[in-house]
């Protein structure tokens, strides 16, 4: 039964509350790595499993989000996951080491699973039938702002205080989050209880989705296939997945019920939100680098450039559920939004070692617009024939989606960066030799400026070759960002077509089975 009223209100004010400590802190933490690093003593590549423990845990829990929240009770298993997530977050500001530190992390990760997917499945049952379209796009305000304005938080934080306040700040959000959970939420009744348990299902699971989401985090640095642990992962992660179906699929009690993939719309659903993951976290991941390294701006400067963009996803998102609410097709808006994220990289591939903030607020805030246009309309689609029990079990899968895309998105942009800047600098080098007129200008004048501060000829020669050097490596990163952007452009163009397998819906509804 859907709530009225204040109660309406307060447990979507508790459910976002909730879901925005999860995903803030997925990006949150990247901005404070360096003072981590230097604090706590540990090497680059050590430090970066801050990052990938929890994006491991997370993922490995997002698919079996229903299936505990029907073991123990939604509102039981919301509850505890906000209490584990607040501890374990004053737990890692406390962390006197990294092994400490990773392994709260690691367990906040595990909490935040059962966050975002279990906080989306309540609000579903918690807005009338008829107004799914508005409570998703609440629901969304969280999903795409939390990773867009978490690295400005961090930066701000980073900047006033020290590493540790990025996580104690998450401590009175998730007290006033678990108190409103424990006063106005409902009591679901635990359907999976007496079940046995598929513990096959759960350790397949971990080792499928786990080992996947390892290798997309750590490949690029550990040089892929040529580490014999990542080899070893990526063929752990394949089997484990075909065990897993196969498992889910010949069990009486599975973790993940894959039978609701007999859903067109859904099915097509996981795809969508595989490209809005990769979209989503791809633009976030490859926009600060191309900033802070090339541009030379601060982590705070560039979180304050998004900060416009997600305002407008903040102020668009009702606007979208009210749209879907008056019978607007969710596939005409996505359409708009897939179009409007292309022109954004476009805009950005054009950019020079000039460009300033003020050329980025335009991209940035259409960026903005066409994410209200897709996470609302995507989530809609994917879920409007999911009934009953279904509805949790697909709001994790379509979580667990987003999410490896999205570090399916960071891995690839980040391998395609790796490869391109070697192929443009190869590409320019062809033009720095004496038989071009305009470099032996560019060089003449470099040795001129460095002999009229009073160095010597074979000194200013030397500093000239340097400058030259600084030059190439600055416009064969550009050029390279210029493909990062342009790519992500068309995946998302190229996408369009799928929207149109799934079903033309005026209103989508929860059925009055739900609880």
């Amino acid at each position: 039964m859907a709530e009225q009223g204040f109660t309406k209100w307060i447990i979507t004010f508790t459910v976002i509350t909730a879901s925005l400590l999860e995903l803030i802190d997925t990006t949150i933490v990247n901005v404070a790595l360096p003072q981590i690093q230097g604090n706590l003593g540990a090497t680059l590549e050590d430090i970066a499993w801050i990052s990938t423990g929890y994006a491991v845990a997370n993922v490995i829990v997002l698919p079996m989000s229903g299936w505990l929240g029907s073991r123990f009770g939604r509102k039981n298993y919301f509850l505890t996951s906000i209490i584990v997530f607040t501890i374990a977050s004053f737990l890692c500001g406390n962390a006197t080491s990294l092994e400490e530190l990773i392994a709260f992390r690691i367990l906040q990760g595990i909490a935040g699973g059962g966050l975002i997917s279990t906080a989306q499945a309540i609000l579903l049952e918690t807005w009338p039938r008829e107004d799914v379209g508005i409570a998703t796009a609440l629901f969304g305000l969280g999903a795409v702002v939390g990773p867009t304005v978490g690295p400005t938080i961090g930066g701000y934080i980073i900047d006033i205080s020290s590493w540790p306040w990025i996580f104690y700040v998450n401590i009175p959000v998730g007290i006033l989050a678990a108190y409103c959970t424990y006063t106005y939420i409902r009591t679901t009744p635990k359907t999976g209880q007496g079940q046995p348990v598929d513990w096959w299902g759960i350790g397949l699971l971990a080792v499928a989705v786990g080992s996947l989401q390892t290798v997309l985090e750590k490949g690029e640095t550990e040089d892929w296939f040529a580490t014999p642990y990542i080899t070893v992962l990526a063929v752990a992660s394949v089997l484990g997945l075909l065990l897993f179906i196969w498992r889910e699929m010949s069990t009486d009690h599975p973790i993940v019920n894959f039978k609701i993939m007999r859903h067109r719309s859904f099915s097509v659903g996981m795809v969508t939100s595989f490209i809005l993951g990769f979209g989503l976290y791809g633009s976030v991941f490859v926009f600060p680098v191309f900033c802070q390294n090339l541009l030379g701006f601060s982590a705070l400067q560039t979180g304050e450039l998004l900060f416009p963009g997600g305002l407008c996803t903040i102020m668009m998102m009702p606007f979208i559920g009210m749209f879907l609410k008056k019978g607007i097709p969710a596939q005409f808006m996505a359409t708009i939004g897939m179009f409007l994220f292309f022109v954004f990289c476009n805009m950005l591939s054009k950019s020079t070692l000039a460009s300033g903030t003020n050329d980025f607020f335009l991209p940035l805030v259409i960026r903005g617009v066409g994410m209200a246009l897709l996470f609302v309309p995507l989530t809609t689609l994917a879920i409007q024939d999911l009934k009953g029990a279904e509805i949790g079990q697909g709001s994790g899968l379509n979580n667990m989606m987003r999410q490896l895309g999205g570090s399916f998105g960071i891995a690839a942009l980040t391998t395609l960066i790796h490869t391109r800047q070697g192929f443009h600098r190869s590409n320019l080098l062809t033009n720095l030799n004496e038989g071009n007129p305009i470099f032996i200008t560019r060089f003449n004048a470099f040795i001129g400026n460095f002999m009229s501060k009073g160095f010597s000829m074979s000194d200013a020669r030397h500093m000239a070759t340097q400058a030259m050097e600084g030059n190439l490596i600055k416009q064969s990163l550009l050029l390279t960002y210029s493909d990062a952007y342009w790519v992500a452009g068309m995946v998302m163009l190229c996408s369009i077509p799928l929207l149109y397998l799934q079903k033309f819906k005026k209103n989508v509804e929860i059925p009055a089975d739900v609880h």
